[in-house]
């Protein structure tokens, strides 16, 4: 069983930060974070969940989704089974549950959803 947790998520004002983080814990010593390929999604009310930014296990290379291209920088450290969304220049339609994802081939796990809110 691995327990992913997300916190840093919270209320910002149009232009401002935050800095997400998702650790992963509670696991057996059969997971090593490190192989893992992580991501963030989010999920706005209404709509469904889309994926916002990853990275790899293998080279650390990074894929974003082209509405927070610029803004967004995912990274992790597998020393402390820890992977991170730094996001800037928030909008209001950032606003959603934001989850953390890890995945190896067949086998993806979740966390509980962290709520974002930009607002004014």
């Amino acid at each position: 069983q691995v327990q992913l947790v997300e916190s840093g998520g919270g209320l910002v004002q149009p232009g401002g930060s935050l800095r997400l983080s998702c650790a992963a814990s509670k696991f057996t010593f059969s997971f090593i974070f490190s192989i893992y390929t992580m991501s963030w999604y989010r999920q706005a009310p209404g709509k469904e969940r889309e994926l916002v930014a990853r990275i790899t296990s293998i080279d650390g290379s990074t894929n974003y989704a082209d509405s927070v291209k610029g803004r967004f920088t995912i990274s992790r450290d597998n020393a402390k089974n820890t992977v991170y969304l730094q996001m800037n220049s928030l909008r209001p339609e950032d606003t959603a549950v934001y989850y953390c994802n890890a995945a190896r081939g067949p086998i993806t796990y979740w966390g509980q959803g962290t709520q974002v809110t930009v607002s004014s």
